[in-house]
Parts: C-alpha cells; structure tokens; sequence
C-alpha cells in the first residue's frame, strides 16, 4: 500500500468527507444497538446497505478526486504517467471487487 506525503486532491472536500464518515460512523452504531436489542433481521440489512452505499460513495469521491488531480497532473506533466496510470488501474480494480 502506497502513501505518499504531498497535498491531497480531495482536500477541498475534506470538510464534507469527514461529514459523511461521522454519519456512517452513527449508522454502524445504530446497527450495533439493533442487534442488541434483536431487531428484525431485515431492518438490520436494509441499514448495512445504506452504509456499503454510503462508504461507496466515499471512496467514490477519494477515487475522482485522484483521478482528476493526482492522476491528470501526471498525465499533462508526463511525469511517471505509465506509472500513475497503472496505480489507477490497480486501485479501481480493487475498489470495484465485491
């Protein structure tokens, strides 16, 4: 796994990516609470879809905001393209596995 330290592409959505963390955050808690409390199972499935929906979302927004900065920069630089393009590659096909 990669972590490279310069300024990120998602920073301008930071604010509302840290947002959207905090209300999943509260949806996994509330289905820790309905478990305890033996909720009906299918009222439990309908909020773990709404979170894999939700963190998707997430990783969505991380994933565009590499392709258009991170990703472009190197490409209109030509600078490690190849190498920008491949991680690309590599992190949607992981990203988009089930």
């Amino acid at each position: 796994m990669s972590t490279h330290v310069h300024g990120h592409s998602y920073a301008d959505k930071k604010d509302d990516l840290e947002l959207r963390l905090k209300r999943i955050e509260g949806q996994v808690r509330g289905i820790h609470k309905m478990i305890d409390e033996d909720r009906y199972c299918v009222d439990i499935l309908v909020q773990i879809a709404a979170i894999k929906s939700a963190i998707h979302q997430v990783g969505l927004t991380i994933l565009e905001s590499h392709t258009r900065g991170c990703v472009a920069d190197a490409l209109s630089h030509n600078t490690g393209a190849k190498e920008k393009v491949d991680e690309l590659m590599d992190v949607i096909r992981q990203f988009t596995k089930a």
